[in-house]
């Protein structure tokens, strides 16, 4: 169930701010600390208190981001200001949780329009953690652990059983993933492996970073996770991943757009980021979000096109780098 846009208020860097998003790929980019990260977050704990019904803004917002709720006000002086994050779905479903302070207890509330709604979402972090599976979850459940649930909730789907069947279109995307890993991703006594197409079984901790990342993604569509309908969060996916092959995850995320998956991605990657302009056909939904530091918080531009976005922290980076490549050039 798509996400039609977000408002926050008083939320960590955020004053106030509302986005409308595009039902397809949505690509968040900014410079470091205009958060990019706490709003993939907040709307996945929107989606989670959705589908569990938690009822408080510490069971819904605290989980995701290991602090004390009160330390995601922007304002915690203003006793009455509250921090709030709604978010509005398809469908007229409007959902909200909010934090507040006073002098003796910190009331919080999760409001929902629509009881039993079921959302379907997956967040995948930056860190990857499927290398780190191994009594993972057993640990988590009898000990707390300094891991956001964003980690927990990884592992959790990634651990799921495999659908019985398999769409023709989520076997083509498998076969594409297969090719860039050289096998499939199996499950086995708690830990992950990579089979690979010479019979060879590599545990995930040895394989290359970067197909890790492909593998996870491999994984999370064999089990079925991702098909219409689901709203899939993914923090910086470009991470350790080689340029040559970011051209095939691109391709295999607008093929799932298409599928009717909505997608988040923040991201500090030019090619990343271009490759869903150059490779998108006309049908295809993408829309870039510039996240920018202003006196009153973060505020955002969005656009179709990457190119046309006001002071493009990426593109202005890479022109800094080229200029300075010239004028070496020069000096020389």
């Amino acid at each position: 169930m798509a996400i039609n846009k977000i408002h926050v208020r008083n939320f960590t860097v955020f004053e106030e701010l509302e986005m409308a998003f595009a039902n397809g790929v949505n690509v968040l980019i900014g410079t470091n600390g205009t958060g990019k990260t706490h709003l993939l977050k907040s709307m996945y704990a929107i989606c989670e208190g959705l589908r569990s019904n938690n009822k408080t803004g510490y069971e819904v917002a605290q989980p995701y981001f290991s602090v004390d709720a009160l330390n995601l006000m922007k304002d915690k002086e203003d006793l009455v200001k509250a921090a709030t994050v709604d978010v509005e779905f398809v469908k007229d479903i409007q959902a909200s949780y909010s934090i507040r302070q006073n002098t003796k207890t910190m009331p919080e509330n999760f409001i929902y329009n629509r009881k039993q709604t079921k959302i379907k979402s997956i967040f995948i972090p930056a860190k990857e953690m499927l290398s780190h599976s191994k009594g993972f979850l057993a640990l988590n459940n009898k000990y707390e652990i300094p891991f956001d649930k964003t980690y927990v909730d990884i592992l959790t789907n990634a651990e799921l059983p495999e659908t019985r069947e398999v769409s023709s279109l989520n076997e083509t995307l498998l076969t594409k993933l297969s090719k860039v890993i050289d096998g499939q991703v199996t499950h086995e006594n708690g830990k992950f492996y990579v089979v690979k197409t010479n019979g060879n079984k590599v545990e995930f901790p040895i394989e290359a970073e970067g197909f890790r990342k492909f593998g996870l993604l491999w994984k999370l569509i064999r089990n079925g996770l991702l098909e219409e309908g689901t709203v899939l969060f993914w923090d910086e996916p470009e991470a350790n991943i080689n340029p040559e092959i970011l051209p095939v995850l691109v391709e295999v995320l607008l093929e799932l757009q298409r599928k009717g998956v909505q997608i988040f991605i923040a991201t500090h990657s030019y090619n990343l980021a271009k490759y869903f302009e150059v490779k998108r056909s006309d049908t295809d939904e993408v829309l870039y979000h510039h996240l920018f530091k202003t006196e009153r918080g973060v505020k955002v531009e969005s656009n179709t096109y990457f190119g046309e976005l006001t002071n493009n922290p990426i593109i202005n980076a890479d022109a800094k780098l080229l200029d300075e490549v010239i004028e070496g050039n020069f000096d020389d």
